[in-house]
């Protein structure tokens, strides 16, 4: 019998229109924001600089390199790679004193494992801080991961959810992208979503991300089942 870590090959759920669901990290699985908006306006203090909420609001979902520059604007006195490394460590310090996952997320997830969906992580944090978050899982709901580090062009690009696609296609036979779920909460993020041809589920957190035919709202994944996202696909956002 599998441990609890160890890896299980799906076994999808042959009715479901659901092929697989890529999910975004920060502020979709888990509530990291706080950290991430604390350690921004910590570095942009030390250097003398201004950093106000809706700064901290503009770099939600962004690509590390992209939110670098912005700090390095507001006065941040540091190469692109130290304040990336600065800002890892103090949100990884942050998670590991506390995990807020968001609302309905374990429990869509222990679903779509029970059914046999695969799940990917598409991330623009790097893949230490995302294998830190993959080990506090109460189990291995994930088969892949694709972080920062590893795409050229970050979110709203859609490299990230291209790569997903691509590392998706080895568990799935024929697999097509609309039927392919790709969950965010962020403007960046669920534009590459959409762009990569997913069918886009935008679950909004703190920042405003407008309205658009290009993806689906849902105010909460509390009560959301597989159900649910079958339902979406092949329909029109709205």
């Amino acid at each position: 019998m599998p441990t609890q870590n160890q890896a299980v090959l799906p076994t999808p759920t042959l009715n479901s229109l659901v092929q697989g669901v890529l999910w975004d990290m920060d502020g979709t699985l888990l509530d990291t924001e706080p950290y991430w908006m604390g350690a921004e306006n910590e570095l942009v203090a030390a250097h003398g600089g201004s950093w106000t909420h809706e700064d901290a609001l503009g770099l939600v979902g962004s690509a590390l390199p992209d939110s670098a520059a912005v700090l390095q604007r507001a006065g941040v006195d540091l190469g692109a790679r130290e304040i990336i490394d600065w800002l890892n460590e103090r949100v990884m310090a942050g998670i590991n004193n506390h995990v807020e996952w968001r609302p309905g997320a374990l429990d869509l997830l222990e679903e779509l494992h029970v059914a046999g969906i695969p799940c990917g992580l598409v991330t623009m944090s790097e893949s230490a801080m995302a294998s830190q978050v993959l080990s506090m899982l109460p189990r291995k709901y994930f088969s892949f991961q694709v972080t920062g580090d590893q795409v050229r062009n970050g979110k709203p690009h859609p490299d990230p959810y291209l790569l997903g696609l691509e590392k998706l296609s080895a568990l799935v036979p024929d697999l097509e992208a609309h039927r392919v779920i790709g969950i965010e909460d962020s403007a960046p993020g669920i534009a590459s979503a959409a762009s990569a041809g997913l069918t886009a589920v935008l679950v909004p957190h703190l920042s405003q991300v407008p309205e658009s035919d290009l993806w689906h709202r849902l105010v909460s994944l509390e009560q959301v089942e597989l159900s649910t996202l079958s339902s979406l696909i092949g329909i029109g956002a709205h």
